[in-house]
């Protein structure tokens, strides 16, 4: 599955957020430090508030802020707002009407499945600490599982 800038934007902006800590933070200091276009960190800031994941703060000191703790959020719960979906091929879904069993559909199904629970098992506020790396989050993952 590829995730599109849209996902990739998104959790670079809730992980820019929880960086900053509490209060809102600036839309325009966020696209800045992520290198995104101010417009673009604008409709994904949006469709983020639109998702339940931010508040939007009005006002000279405005911005966005997280409405929970950092590891109260899920990289999946993110991906999921800014995609729609995490699975890899449109069968793997349930209750997808395929024609017939085409044989694969079991593969794709667990890769879903492995998807699914290596995204959940990751925390804002674990991507916070840079002691962990790839290998420690997939430690953390199959200790959780």
């Amino acid at each position: 599955m590829q995730i599109t800038t849209k996902g990739r934007y998104g959790l670079r902006i809730m992980l820019d957020i929880a960086q900053q800590g509490d209060g809102p933070a600036s839309v325009a200091e966020i696209a800045k430090r992520q290198g995104i276009s101010l417009k673009y960190a604008e409709q994904l800031a949006g469709a983020l508030v639109r998702g339940g994941l931010l508040r939007g703060v009005r006002g000279a000191a405005g911005g966005y802020a997280l409405l929970r703790s950092p590891s109260e959020y899920t990289a999946g719960e993110i991906l999921r707002c800014m995609e729609g979906t995490l699975v890899p091929v449109s069968c793997a879904e349930s209750g997808y009407p395929c024609e017939r069993d085409c044989g694969v559909r079991a593969l794709w199904e667990g890769l879903y499945v492995l998807e699914t629970a290596y995204f959940d098992s990751v925390t804002l506020a674990s991507l916070l600490d840079p002691a962990l790396t790839s290998s420690a989050l997939l430690r953390k993952m199959r200790e959780n599982a």
